[in-house]
């Protein structure tokens, strides 16, 4: 794979300014994550044609509310009416002290709703992070002020029992979690966190935020978390809508990874679990199959990286892309041939479905 290329981010981030985190039709505006991820995979060179086809589904900002404050930030929590009021709070946060200052007080305020947007909100915050500490400048400031908007104004907590008797990595715990029964779920097909709405009143859902052990070595735990889902998304990926839902199973959780330098322990410990909890949640209500590959079953095979980035690319779906990226991140960090093979399996549904 290339060597990280940024030369083509600021100047997309320009253009994406006046625009706000939804698109047209409804849809998250994937366009600054899916383009920091082909810059961090050093294809800065695809950006143009790529952006040149996405952003005509690009909408403008919604109009203000009211000023946001200190004092009466809370009445906003999870109002997605109130996202320029947000991402206005957030920039003049960010310009009044360290970014990773507000990073750290923002973070674990936002943790227990880290489900906002379908993990969307932590998904941007994640990409704009990384491009910041990378440079930082005007640009990548307001990304980040419009990565923690879309957090706060989609703030999304999920039913959770405080109870703190299993405590397990991602990879134990898994075998734990209950899916949505058959006979009482609902036909899924539209927005995801209206179908992670019947987790409310499924019971055995509510003991999975403390079925983990978070209190560990957070990047040991986040890698754990990853190959964990990197194997449900194997198991039960079968289409357009399962293939995407499942993919933010591990985008989702793998978006705290740029964020852990500047979390202050504790508050990186209960991310960690609210990002199980999300990660599980999206399994709970979608999932099929419990009986997930063992990581041994992708050994052997050949994969070449470059090859998986230019389809990610070609294939033209931002999902394949950024999810691409992840694997092949996570991969560097702790190798397992199955972030490849979810690559190709995702690369593959999403390629048939443009």
């Amino acid at each position: 794979m290339n060597p990280a290329d940024y030369s083509a981010l600021d100047e997309t981030l320009e253009i994406i300014a006046p625009m706000g985190p939804d698109l047209n039709n409804g849809l998250s505006n994937h366009a600054p994550m899916a383009v920091e991820a082909m810059c961090a995979m050093g294809r800065a060179d695809a950006v143009k044609k790529w952006f040149g086809s996405y952003r005509k589904l690009l909408a403008p900002r919604v109009a203000r509310v009211a000023r946001l404050t200190s004092d009466n930030w809370h009445a906003a929590l999870g109002d997605p009416r109130r996202t320029q009021d947000w991402f206005e709070f957030f920039r003049n946060e960010i310009a009044d002290r360290p970014w990773q200052s507000v990073l750290d007080d923002w973070a674990a305020r936002l943790a227990p709703g880290l489900m906002a947007a379908a993990t969307h909100g932590i998904i941007r915050t994640g990409h704009a992070t990384r491009s910041l500490a990378l440079e930082d400048n005007s640009a990548r400031r307001r990304e980040l002020a419009d990565g923690l908007a879309y957090w706060a104004a989609d703030y999304l907590p999920l039913p959770a029992d405080r109870y703190r008797s299993a405590r397990a990595m991602p990879s134990e715990a898994i075998t734990r979690v209950k899916i949505l029964p058959p006979e009482i779920r609902r036909a899924n097909g539209g927005p995801f966190t209206d179908a992670l709405a019947q987790l409310d009143s499924f019971e055995p859902f509510k003991d999975t935020l403390d079925a983990v052990d978070p209190a560990g070595d957070a990047s040991a735990f986040l890698s754990d978390l990853s190959a964990t889902f990197v194997r449900v998304f194997l198991a039960n990926a079968r289409d357009t809508y399962t293939t995407i839902a499942f993919i933010h199973t591990v985008t989702g959780p793998s978006a705290l990874r740029p964020l852990l330098p500047y979390l202050r322990d504790p508050n990186v410990h209960a991310a960690l679990a609210f990002a199980w909890q999300a990660a599980a949640a999206m399994y709970a209500t979608f999932g099929t199959r419990a009986e997930l590959p063992r990581p041994s079953t992708y050994e052997g095979k050949a994969w070449d990286i470059d090859e998986l980035v230019e389809r990610a690319i070609a294939s033209g779906d931002e999902h394949a892309i950024k999810f691409t990226e992840v694997c092949l991140r996570e991969h560097a960090l702790k190798p397992n041939a199955a972030f490849f093979a979810a690559a190709d399996h995702a690369i593959r549904l999403l390629s048939a479905a443009t």
